[in-house]
């Protein structure tokens, strides 16, 4: 069709065209037919020895043994939550109403049109109800500019250049982002075994510094896991070296006391908050101290992703729900943000958890009693210092690969 026979007299392009190229409407290049009704009874199973696909509103639906075409065509979903996506059907298949077939006259590429049709964001041009609809007719004027048939080859061509190597990068992606996790997964490993820095001999030995901090905790003699600890290290119990408690459990009756916001565990990522969404609560002047966190307080997970822990790092005053642990060091000498660590290698060694009723479960009980490593405190600190400079520059890559 040319630009004189189309007779656009009202359309203002929104952007340039090549002389060789034309504006028209869809309806001038593609013949498009919806798809007809069928009932739940003519579906089949997957398991079919030859199963025919069956395309509508959202998607493959479930296979037929009848069909109405054989070939290669854009399908166009008419209604239903992927009203306007589009997808090539190749060989047999049948369209239900809820799909529209695309039949291309002879001097037009398939593909292109697939590619344009995809990018076209048709489910713009739905009706705007609970159930959005897309005519024939809608679709039918959309105006589109058609290049000459070869340049339609060459562009498909490019594309399908371009689609491939995207591909090679994407898997080159998620090769790298694989081995960005298990790197820091090994650097986890190497900690907890003491091998991620050197000891020092001049550091005071755990064993003395648990006596101090606590005198009543209990040194762990026998290896409770499947990995050694050096020397100059103990194993222990975490309520030993953590001061522990749950917050409130949630009563919209209680109106009694402040009205303050809280955390719970949809708040609690892996050491890092979601504050977008806080509800407040109201807590009694006697369940303030229990409840409220301060800069540098450990929280865990008590449901949820079990275990699942992050540091609060905010002078603001924040309150807890019953089920998020607040641990606090007993001294100066435990050092959370090396816990946390302990938290997220365990987490992965399957090393957390309890059994509830129907769900996982951590109890104040179960984490009181377990066992974890306790460095020297200068050992701590170096261990810390080398996550952070390790696990930047991990971070910093995992951010450009999902950028």
């Amino acid at each position: 069709a040319s630009s004189a026979e189309s007779q656009y007299q009202n359309f203002d392009p929104p952007f340039e065209i090549p002389d060789s190229w034309e504006w028209v409407r869809l309806e001038e290049i593609f013949s498009m037919q919806a798809g007809k009704n069928i009932q739940a009874s003519q579906l089949h199973d997957y398991s079919l020895e030859y199963p025919i696909p069956c395309y509508g509103g959202n998607g493959i639906r479930g296979y037929v043994s009848i069909y109405s075409h054989d070939g290669t065509y854009p399908i166009i979903g008419r209604q239903g939550a992927l009203c306007g996506n589009v997808k090539i059907a190749s060989d047999k298949f049948y369209a239900t109403e809820h799909a529209v077939v695309v039949q291309s006259f002879a001097e037009t590429n398939v593909y292109l049109w697939f590619y344009f049709l995809e990018n076209l964001n048709l489910n713009q041009y739905a009706t705007a109800t609970a159930q959005p609809g897309l005519s024939v007719t809608k679709i039918e004027e959309l105006l589109i500019p058609l290049p000459p048939i070869n340049e339609q080859h060459r562009i498909v061509s490019k594309i399908k250049k371009s689609f491939s190597l995207l591909e090679v990068i994407g898997e080159n992606v998620a090769l790298l982002s694989d081995t960005v996790a298990s790197t820091k997964s090994k650097i986890l490993d190497l900690a907890m075994q003491g091998k991620l820095v050197p000891q020092d001999p001049a550091d005071e030995p755990a064993a003395d510094m648990l006596r101090r901090v606590n005198p009543k905790a209990e040194i762990i003699g026998d290896n409770p896991h499947s990995w050694n600890i050096p020397k100059s290290w103990v194993w222990c119990r975490l309520g030993d070296i953590f001061f522990h408690n749950t917050g409130k459990a949630l009563n919209s009756s209680n109106h009694e006391g402040k009205l303050l916001p809280y955390l719970t565990t949809s708040n609690v990522y892996w050491e890092r908050f979601e504050l977008e969404t806080v509800k407040s609560m109201y807590f009694k002047e006697s369940e303030l101290d229990k409840c409220s966190i301060y800069d540098g307080d450990l929280l865990v997970c008590e449901g949820g992703d079990v275990g699942r822990a992050a540091i609060w790092d905010n002078t603001e005053t924040m309150m807890i729900q019953n089920h998020l642990h607040r641990l606090r060091p007993k001294g100066n000498e435990i050092l959370s943000h090396f816990y946390l660590k302990v938290f997220k290698h365990y987490k992965e060694k399957d090393l957390i958890g309890g059994k509830g009723i129907g769900l996982l479960g951590f109890s104040s009980k179960v984490l009181h009693n377990l066992v974890v490593p306790l460095p020297p405190f200068e050992e701590q600190r170096r261990i810390i210092e080398a996550f952070n400079t390790l696990f930047e520059t991990l971070d910093e890559i995992e951010a450009s690969l999902q950028a």
